[in-house]
This record gives structure tokens, C-alpha cells and sequence, in this order.
């Protein structure tokens, strides 16, 4: 019997707070600058230090799921990110608010390892449908909470963000102890079988050809959220950083329609939304090209990219569940390595590109990509999908 939709709704919950510890810092830069006297060309550090954090828990802290009650895992990670936030909000000094964010970004792949009890919990013919509620609030929390700090900081200042994110995973970790089930798996592996596990994984063909399409996917969400309000705040636009960021709901409301992506996956069409997805992403950006002269195409083309991404995202990660169900935290922590790559690559890529060639040149690299994605896509669509015993 799968997760309760009470329990899913927890899991997303999770997700949402967790995943927004990472991002909550992108529209209050200025005014952390401003209270600490951080120099505008070493704000970027703010954002790359909860980036770092993350990357090592992907490769360290997420495998644990796969030896260990995941239930006490995720609370303890919850607590932990709690810690780093507080001393984020409580920050005096630069490298104290670096310490404490990438203390929260180690900690904030608490989300991968709810995604994998989340698809651990569900039966076969339910996990698709879990997962897409469950990511979803991984979605929320990317582009929602980037407006909801916004907010806040607008009122009660950027330590305001903290302080709320803190006492968030707090009540969040009791919840999780009161309502989820303890993990049977407990103590089944050991760390250094683990870490091996995973390591296996870059050598199996399934594995690399959905983490390189989700390389590529997030290398092309990357180049629009990164590089979108470099055209919106220019001329004829000159739009506010408020203004900018109601694009957000437009990704959101597209992200979230795509939620249905896993019953789809359920139903045994995991190849047909995974391709006509990365279609869809590719198009988008002739939309989300036109920025010089019409928001309404970006919107549009917003609202189509954010529901190709998740569309793929959610199939990405039913496949690998499917194919590996002994190791589901590994895979998604392994897998989202790729994701963290892409997203990187993307925010480098459509900052140069924009310095040299505009709007058109970021558009020209995000579709570069989406099509890539396409092109692995459609050289290993043959793979069957059968589960991997475990290694």
C-alpha cells in the first residue's frame, strides 16, 4: 500500500522548505549586500556557497538513505538545515553567512532522500503518480519561494527569510517523526558498500543516458532562470525586480500542471511524455526568444518550458526508481548530480552568451540544449526498464 495523499502532501511539504533553503537568497542579494558590505561582485558567492553545501551532500549525505531509517534521516536533516539557517539569519559577518548557508545547502538534500522513501513507500503502479505530488513541491519551493522571500524581506528583512525557513524545518522534522513510518531497511548496508554502489551506477547505460538528459534539461531551465532578467530589466522592458519575478508563477503554474506526467508514466507512456516533453522545451524557446518585443510570448514560452521540465523530471526519476528499486536514494542522489551540473552549466552559459549576442544568443544555448537532451533521449529509448538487483 502506498504513502497516504496525507503523508504526500508531507513529502512535498518537505521538498518545498528544504529545496527553498538553496534559493531563497537570489532575491534578497541586495540587501544582504548592503547589511554586510559585500562588494556586488562577490554576492555571487552568497548563492555558491548553499550550491557547494548541496553537491557534497548529493555525493556523501544522500546514499545514507539506502543504509539507514530514512525517516530519522530525514528529520535529522531537517534539524541540521534548521542550524544553518539560524546562523545565516543570526550572521554578523560574510564567512558566518557562508558557513551557515552552506551548512543548510549540505543538509537540504533532504529533499532527494524524500523523494526516495516517497517512491520507496508506493506501490508500482502508484510511484509515478507519488511522484509527481511529491516534486511538485520541489517546483514550489524553487519558484515560489523566491517570491515569498522577496516578501518577506520587503517587510521584515532578509534575516526575516532565515528565521522563517528555520522554524519551518523545525515543525517540519517533528511531523516527519509523528507521521511517517520507521524504515525497515535499517542496517542492511554499510557506508563504504554504498558509496561502491553508487559509483557502479555511472557505469550502467540506463543510469548515465537519464542523468546526461537531465544534464542537458537543466542546462536549459538554468539558461532562462538565470539569464531572464537580464532582457526583462533592459530596455524597451525596464522592469522591476517585482515585476520580474511574477514570471515565477507562470514557471509555477506550468511545473505544477505537469504534475500529472506521473500517472501518465504509470499508465506505461513513460517514452511518449519524456519525448514529446523535450519537444515541447525545445519550442519554448521560441517564445521565450521574443523578449525584445512581446511578455506575452515569454510568458507563454515560460509556462510551456517549466511543464517540459518537470514533465521529464518526474519520468526521469519513475524510470530509475523502477529499474533500481533496492537503491532508490542513491539513484536519485546520483541522478541529481547531473541535474546540479546542467543547472550550473546553464547559469554560466546564458550570461556569456547574453554579453555577446543578446536575448537571441541565451535562446540560441537553451534550445542548443533542450535539443541535446532530445538527441540522447532518442538514442537510448530502446533500453528496456526492468528492475537491477542490488549490486
Amino acid at each position: 500500500m502506498g504513502p497516504t495523499r496525507g503523508r504526500e502532501v508531507l513529502f512535498a511539504v518537505v521538498c518545498a522548505v528544504a529545496v527553498a533553503t538553496l534559493y531563497a537568497a537570489q532575491p534578497v542579494l541586495a540587501q544582504v549586500g548592503d547589511d554586510l558590505g559585500v562588494p556586488d561582485a562577490d554576492l555571487g558567492w552568497i548563492v555558491t556557497a548553499g550550491q557547494l553545501g548541496y553537491l557534497v551532500g548529493l555525493a556523501l549525505l544522500v546514499p545514507l538513505g539506502d543504509m539507514v531509517d530514512r525517516r530519522g534521516l530525514i528529520a535529522g536533516h531537517l534539524v541540521l538545515a534548521a542550524v544553518g539557517t539560524v546562523l545565516a539569519a543570526a550572521a554578523a559577518r560574510t564567512w558566518l553567512l557562508l558557513a551557515g548557508l552552506a551548512i543548510a545547502g549540505l543538509f537540504s538534500v533532504v529533499v532527494q532522500t524524500t523523494v526516495a522513501y516517497a517512491a520507496a513507500l508506493s506501490t508500482p503502479d502508484e510511484r509515478g503518480r507519488t511522484l509527481g505530488m511529491v516534486t511538485s513541491g520541489v517546483v514550489v519551493g524553487i519558484l515560489g519561494g523566491r517570491v515569498v522571500a522577496g516578501a518577506l524581506a520587503a517587510v521584515w528583512g532578509w534575516r526575516s527569510v532565515y528565521a522563517a525557513l528555520a522554524v519551518l524545518l523545525i515543525v517540519l522534522a517533528h511531523l516527519v517523526m509523528r507521521l511517517l513510518p520507521p524504515d525497515p531497511r535499517a542496517g542492511r548496508a554499510a557506508y563504504r558498500q554504498v558509496l561502491t554502489s553508487l559509483g557502479r551506477l555511472f557505469r550502467e547505460r540506463l543510469f548515465v543516458s537519464r542523468g546526461l538528459i537531465a544534464f542537458f534539461l537543466f542546462a536549459s531551465f538554468g539558461t532562462l532562470w538565470s539569464g531572464l532578467a537580464l532582457p526583462l530589466g533592459s530596455a524597451p522592458w525596464h522592469l522591476s525586480t517585482a515585476q520580474i519575478g511574477l514570471f515565477a508563477i507562470a514557471g509555477l503554474a506550468g511545473a505544477l500542471g505537469a504534475a500529472r506526467a506521473g500517472r501518465w508514466a504509470d499508465a506505461g507512456f513513460v517514452g511518449v511524455v519524456t519525448g514529446g516533453a523535450l519537444v515541447l522545451l525545445a519550442a519554448s524557446w521560441l517564445a521565450v526568444s521574443q523578449a525584445s518585443w512581446s511578455l506575452w510570448l515569454v510568458g507563454v514560452g515560460v509556462l510551456v518550458l517549466d511543464f517540459a521540465v518537470q514533465a521529464v523530471h518526474v519520468s526521469n526519476q519513475h524510470v530509475l526508481t523502477t529499474a533500481y528499486p533496492y537503491r532508490t536514494s542513491s539513484v536519485i542522489g546520483g541522478y541529481m548530480i547531473f541535474y546540479s551540473l546542467g543547472s550550473a552549466l546553464g547559469a554560466t552559459a546564458t550570461t556569456t552568451a547574453f554579453a555577446t549576442a543578446g536575448w537571441t544568443g541565451s535562446s540560441i544555448v537553451g534550445a542548443a540544449f533542450a535539443i541535446c537532451a532530445l538527441l540522447v533521449w532518442a538514442s537510448s529509448r530502446r533500453q528496456a526498464v526492468a528492475p537491477h538487483r542490488p549490486a
